[in-house]
This record gives structure tokens, sequence and C-alpha cells, in this order.
């Protein structure tokens, strides 16, 4: 069944094609062809698929979002540098800014990286060594039903690609910048990123979304993560979008033996947000540590969903994921883990809490466990709750003025995931955002 919503995006695929075709190898352009194809037949999801039944993505098909061919110059820019700036949390990261989905070489700097470090923007790559990814890109993140990823397949132009080979350790963070000047025009855009660590490396990337203020715009992101054996890395997401823009991504990763993947996920920004991560523990003795922390007021509705595939034995996972809500905002967290019958010994752990600050705001969530496994130890659990009459009570009873003591409360039921981060200019960042005033990040 062909989509009569998909037509504008369609539009735009025929017009990259006709534009940008020839200098595509083939094999992308196959890709790309497939991914329009199933984004076709497939349709934006509705909340009749029980993956979206909490979330409606209708305001999506409301717009008309246009994806710029190319990036504009510096002088028709008008809050990049800015948002650019802000962004910065240290100026010593290796940086990639990238400006309405095109990379940005005079926002971004590289610094000297270690032999065996491949850091660039996928778009380059793509034009001077196309055959390099063709076994790597769209491994990871099949598009047979999932209609996002098949419209990021079909759109991207650029992103980053990140190749670390056997046993580099990497102390300097990577920072990744995606900003989304205002325009004319709705912009959509379509980051496709890449990262890939050899055996017993370790890296930290630091991955920011940011947009000019109450800009209407689409984000779709999708992050393709394979990790060798004993290969550690530790991402750190931090979405601070418009208050009136869309941001849905995709996180896949596959972990070999005794790898480590840690992602920490901070979301403050967005009308409409989801974030998705699929995990898949591919080896033994593999570690993964999902921690989320969102924070929304409004009518903003953020949607977080996990899945983590245990599907060698000997492995262990853990999740963390803490919502604060405010106004009529709405939450949702779905998080899935699923033990495959060879997976004996899993040691799984799940834990969803959200602090209601107001009677309008809403929650769903549904910790699911799916276990063929007979040796296992797995747990999850959700509460919901409200902020303690009582300590509020003792607090205020000391001289604290209620609004400071508020705060207070609200940050120590955050304090944890945000002490997860190794970062600490991103730390610092974070408790500011916790102690502003309405709850608002600084930048």
């Amino acid at each position: 069944m062909i989509v009569t919503e998909t037509t504008s995006y369609q539009e735009q695929f025929e017009r990259f094609e006709q534009e940008l075709g020839t200098e595509k190898p083939q094999w992308l352009r196959d890709l790309q062809r497939r991914g329009l194809d199933r984004f076709r037949e497939l349709g934006f999801p509705t909340t009749k698929l029980e993956d979206w039944r909490f979330t409606n993505v209708k305001s999506l098909t409301q717009q008309n979002f246009v994806t710029p061919l190319t990036q504009r110059v510096p002088g028709q820019l008008r809050d990049a540098g800015d948002l650019a700036a802000q962004a910065l949390l240290d100026d010593n990261f290796h940086r990639l800014v990238f400006i309405n989905g095109q990379y940005a070489a005079e926002f971004s700097r590289i610094g000297e990286l270690a032999a065996g470090v491949q850091l660039t923007h996928l778009g380059g790559l793509l034009r001077s060594e196309p055959q390099s990814l063709g076994d790597q890109l769209g491994r990871q993140a099949c598009f047979d039903d999932a209609a996002l990823t098949a419209l990021n397949t079909a759109l991207f132009q650029d992103g980053v690609v990140i190749n670390v080979a056997d046993g580099v350790q990497m102390e300097t963070p990577i920072h990744l910048v995606f900003i989304t000047d205002r325009d004319e025009q709705a912009v959509a855009s379509f980051p496709r990123n890449l990262i890939k660590l050899g055996k017993g490396s370790n890296i930290q990337v630091l991955e920011t979304h940011v947009g000019s203020p109450g800009a209407t715009y689409f984000t779709n992101s999708v992050m393709e993560i394979e990790l060798d054996e004993a290969a550690e890395l530790d991402h750190y997401k931090l979405q601070s979008d418009s208050i009136a823009a869309h941001h849905i991504a995709l996180t896949y990763v596959n972990q070999r033996g005794t790898s480590t993947y840690r992602n920490h996920y901070f979301a403050f920004g967005g009308a409409l947000s989801r974030n998705e991560i699929a995990c898949m523990l591919d080896g033994e003795q593999v570690e993964t540590v999902l921690n989320g922390l969102y924070m929304i007021s409004g009518n903003q509705l953020a949607d977080c969903r996990t899945r983590i595939d245990h599907a060698k034995p000997n492995c262990e996972s853990h999740e963390l994921y803490k919502g604060i809500l405010d106004n009529h905002a709405r939450g949702v967290f779905n998080g899935r883990i699923h033990v495959h019958p060879d997976a004996q010994k899993t040691d799984a752990k799940q834990s969803n809490q959200a602090l209601l600050l107001s009677d309008d705001a809403v929650i769903d969530t549904k910790p699911e466990l799916e276990i063929y496994a007979d040796d296992v130890r797995c747990t999850h659990g959700a509460t919901i709750g409200e902020l303690d009459d009582t300590a509020l009570f003792y607090l205020r009873s000391r001289g604290i003025p209620e609004p400071l003591a508020h705060k207070m409360l609200i940050f120590a039921f955050a304090n944890d995931v945000v002490q997860g981060a190794k970062i600490e200019a991103l730390k610092k960042y974070l408790e500011a955002v916790l102690l502003a005033d309405h709850g608002l990040p600084p930048v």
C-alpha cells in the first residue's frame, strides 16, 4: 500500500537522485532506493502499532519538512554560530559539527589523532572512498519493519564515521554536534553515523542535538555501532532541541565477547522526541549499561525505548531510566529484555522511575522480560511518584524556601543518573539544568 503522507519524501528523494545520483556508487543508490520503497510500503507508524501505541507522530505528517541539498554559506546562517559556541562543553574535545544535516568544517576541530583512528564525515568519505563503507553501512540498521530507519536510509546525506583500530585508547572525547539553524522552511535532517571499534579499543563519544529557539524541524537520526572483543565505548547523548522540534533517533549496537557499551541519554528539548536503542549481545562476558534521564514540561512528549538481546551466555545488562514531568507533559518508557535459549547465566536488571510534578502529567511505562533460558537472573521494576511531602516539609522547616526545596528534591532524584557521566564538563552542565529555574537548559 502506498501511503500519501510519504509523497513529499519521495519527491525529495527523486530530487537528490537527479542532482547527486551520479556522485554515488551503485550499491549506495540501490540501498537508498530500497529504503525509500520500504518506507513507502510501511508509511509513518500509527498508534495502532503496539510499539507506537503511546506515541502519536501525526504532527510529522501535517508539516512539509524540506531537506537542504547543500549547507548554506556561513554568512547566510542565523543562529548556528551562537548555538555551536554554546554547545561546546570543552574546547579541547575533538569536534565534528553538522548544520541542517551537512558537515560544517568552519565550526569543526579535529586535533591530533592516535595512529589507527579514522574520524571523518560520511559525505566526504562516500565521495573519496565509497567502497570502504560498502560492508559497514546498513549492516546493523535493518529497516524491514522500521519505517523511520527506512526513511533515514533513503535520505541521509552526511554523518559521522569513526573507525578505531585494535588496542587504541583515546583519552580525549569526541564531540558530535548536530545543529538545526532556523530557515524560512521547516528543515528535515537525516544524520547517519557509523562507529566501529577494534579489539581492546576504548573511546568516549558525546552526541549533542540543538536547534534555533522556537524553530520547527525534524531530525531523524540513525547510528550503527560495532564493538569487537574487549572494546569499550562510553556513548553520551544530550538532546536539547528546540521546544517545537521533532526528534526521532535509532541506535543499533552489536557487541562481541567481553566488550562494554555504556549509553547515557539526557533529553530536555523537543515537542516530540523518541529515542530507541537496540543492543545485540553477541558474545560471552558482554556488559551493557543503558541510563537515561528526561526532564519535560508543557505539552512535550518524550518516548524512550530500549531492547537488549542476550544472545550468548554469561552476559550482564543494567538499565536505569528516570523521568521528571511537569504541566501536561507525557513520558513513555518501553524496555524489553530478550534472553535467547542459549543465553544461560544471564544477569539483567531494569528499572524505570518517574517523578510527576503536576496532576496533569502522564507516564506510560511498559517493562518487558522475554526469557527462553532457565538459568538466569532477571529483574525489572517501575515506580511512579510525586515529591515527598515529608521531605519537603523537613527542608522548609529548616528555613529553605519552597522553590529551592523543590529543586533539591528533584536534583536528588536525578543525581545518580547524572553522576554516571564520566565527562566532567557534561556533568556540570547537567547539574546546571537540574538547578535552573523551570527546569530549562541554560543554552
